[in-house]
């Protein structure tokens, strides 16, 4: 089969070895908490009507 034969090749290694890493950084990313990721926004009245200062 190809995929067997491109596999067992040194880019077929990297390719498999960069298909984990990114496996690995969307898990470590999903599992993050979801409030740690977003910083607390604080409405004003100068960010509401535009205003500079």
């Amino acid at each position: 089969m190809y995929t067997a034969r491109f596999f067992s090749t040194q880019l077929g290694r990297a390719a498999l070895i960069s298909i984990a890493a990114m496996m690995a950084l969307n898990v470590a990313v999903a599992t993050r908490p979801v409030a740690a990721a977003a910083p607390q926004v604080v409405a004003s009245s100068a960010a509401i009507t535009g205003e500079l200062a």
